[in-house]
């Protein structure tokens, strides 16, 4: 993190960490780290490939490097070049070392985690997850066309939650733009490149420089006077500032002009009729120039881009100091109460990104389908998904891409470059068809009261046998036959009870195939994956659809992550609130060149009861 961000996707360090007079060299221990490659070095940090014998797993181990005022030395030392630079280096390292005990602590899958920090050899070092992704930027550039509403919503709702718990400690990262967001396998976008060290340093000397990035920089980060001071409201300018790059093809025009003469054009003008015009009017409202006309915290900022509430950011817990010994082991995520497990063997091999091409909810048509180590016993072929390689943070922002924005050098507050502008991109105008009619929907519209809708106005004849309606916990799992006299698509949410959450469980990202022919059967589970009972005992919804095309469900929120989608049922309702209750069907996905298309479905829904094993019943 600190001055570094992703590697490529499938990129493996090509450069020996010899060949640079800076680097440590090849094998060099660190503790149980021992050092086998070199991911980037830039002007404030080095991140090494790294192996830990301790848990045997790569990791990404960056070192506090701030050429201008240091060097090594021949016993491999980090020295300050000149005593005038001392205060300097030494601030910057508190200032490496502080962040890393403040990134420590969060717990959140769309931030980079920190296993463990320590000073040694003159510096301070970090170790962290080797990530396997690619730049947003880079993402953006692969794609053909506009991405759509959904697939925008599935990039921003984690970052916003990420955020939340940084402003929640009052920690404010000051740097998104594309090239410093990550996206993994599965489209999980992680936030990198904090670097506070950086910042600190070109505030304390002149040699160095603040450095920003012209469009996704707010007014306020160009200089300290009264009344621009930072805060939530400079993260949501630029994270706006990265969706109307996403909308349009180009950045906003420059914070600091805008001030003089505001040549910036309004989304809700240059992408009408392809977006929600609310989504659309709260963007603008977050690119305000005046820090007080944007959303003051990302709740607030939520509710212009009617996203609707989220459950309150509770503040991370506080941890124990972590010494040289220890490692900070952290969980991707909160564990899912029930199990959707990889089936069939439980052997450890590694899973192949598979060449085939997301469909459905889960991702774009464009995204090459994701692999994942889901929570809730997802069992497929192979046991071990969390193979593919963990990558770390550093490449693009230490050491720069020729396709990577180019930031600006702003000496305090003088001359700011102007970006080069990319060649717009045209704005498709969509017209995808209502989901199903329905009557103006209250505040929120419960889980029971949309199934109800659903039953109502579905047409499409569907039929269920073999419901497996009781499992015992640990044992049993999803089980029944789903036939249609249609063909279509196939669909299951499962709403568990116990926690609250709905889940879109197929297709899923070990099964993205989920056709259905005319008078064809299915039985489900499939042999790829299987939908385990977990303790504690509970119960479940299950909703079954068949529909004439692909449904989009990002509408009611659901997030993809360890290979399903899903939601807290109170957002869900809040969703269907918003949207009518027959949204719970998703929206049709109209075929690439189709304006409009069939939008009929079937819908079937059953209960499943989780019950205890024989002996622990009393």
């Amino acid at each position: 993190m600190l001055g570094g961000a992703a590697s490529p996707a499938g990129s493996r360090p090509t450069t020996a960490p010899d060949s640079s007079p800076n680097c440590l060299p090849m094998n060099t221990r660190l503790g149980e780290f021992e050092i086998v490659g070199l991911i980037g070095e830039g002007g404030f940090g080095i991140v090494y490939l790294a192996y830990d014998h301790s848990l045997e797993r790569k990791v990404a181990l960056k070192e506090y490097m701030p050429t201008s005022l240091a060097s090594r030395t021949r016993d491999m030392q980090v020295s300050v070049r000149s005593e005038r630079h001392r205060e300097t280096f030494e601030v910057g390292l508190r200032s490496f070392v502080n962040e890393a005990r403040l990134l420590a602590k969060f717990d959140n899958p769309a931030l980079v985690k920190v296993y463990r920090f320590w000073e040694d050899r003159g510096s301070a070092y970090m170790a962290m997850p080797f990530y396997d992704g690619v730049t947003l930027r880079d993402a953006l550039k692969q794609r053909t066309g506009v991405p759509d509403e959904g697939w925008i919503r599935r990039i921003l709702v984690p970052l916003m939650d990420a955020l939340e718990i940084m402003h929640s400690e009052s920690c404010f990262h000051r740097d998104i733009a594309p090239d410093n967001i990550l996206l993994l396998k599965d489209e999980r976008p992680v936030l990198l490149d904090f670097g506070a060290a950086r910042r600190v340093i070109g505030d304390m000397t002149q040699v160095l420089t603040v450095i920003l990035k012209p469009g996704f920089a707010p007014v306020e980060q160009y200089a300290e006077m009264p009344g621009l001071k930072q805060g939530a409201w400079t993260d949501i300018y630029a994270l706006a500032a990265v969706v109307y790059y996403i909308i349009t093809g180009r950045t906003p025009p420059a914070s600091v002009g805008r001030l003089m003469n505001d040549t910036y054009q309004p989304l809700a003008t240059l992408a009408a009729g392809s977006f929600d015009p609310v989504f659309l009017a709260g963007l603008d409202r977050c690119l305000a120039v005046k820090a007080d006309d944007r959303p003051q915290s990302i709740a607030e900022m939520r509710e212009v881009l009617g996203f609707g509430a989220a459950p309150a950011v509770s503040p991370p817990a506080e941890s124990s100091p972590v010494s040289p010994a220890g490692v900070m082991a952290q969980d991707d995520a909160p564990r899912m109460r029930s199990s959707l497990t990889i089936a069939a063997s439980a052997s450890k091999t590694e899973v192949k990104p598979t060449q085939a091409r997301t469909q459905g909810p889960l991702a774009d048509e464009t995204t090459p389908t994701p692999v994942a180590k889901a929570r809730r016993g997802f069992v497929g072929p192979v046991l071990g998904v969390a193979a593919v390689a963990l990558a770390a943070v550093g490449y693009f922002a230490l050491k720069g891409s020729d396709d990577a924005p180019k930031p600006a050098v702003v000496p305090e507050v003088a001359k700011v470059q102007e970006p080069v502008k990319d060649a717009p991109r045209e704005v498709p105008v969509q017209t995808a068809p209502a989901p199903v009619p329905v009557t103006p929907a209250p505040a929120t519209v419960s889980w029971s009261q949309a199934l109800q809708a659903l039953h109502d106005s579905g047409r499409r004849e569907v039929t269920l046998s073999g419901v497996k309606s009781s499992l015992v916990v640990g044992k049993d799992a999803l089980s029944f036959a789903l036939k249609s006299e249609q063909a279509g698509y196939v669909y299951l949410l499962l709403l568990d009870k116990t926690d609250g959450k709905l889940s879109l469980i197929y297709p899923n990202a070990l099964d993205l195939d989920n056709r259905i022919a005319a008078g064809g059967a299915l039985r489900l589970p499939r042999e790829r994956w299987s939908f385990t009972a977990d303790a504690p005992a509970g119960e479940w919804d299950v909703l079954a659809i068949v529909a004439d095309n692909k449904r989009d469900f990002a509408g009611l929120g659901l997030v993809p992550h360890d290979g399903i989608a899903s939601a807290p049922l109170k957002e869900v309702e809040q969703a269907l609130g918003r949207l009518g209750p027959g949204s719970l069907a998703g929206a049709p996905v109209c075929p690439k060149g189709e304006a409009r298309c069939a939008a009929d479905f079937g819908a079937r829904h059953f209960t499943v009861t989780e019950v205890a094993p024989p002996a622990q019943k009393r």
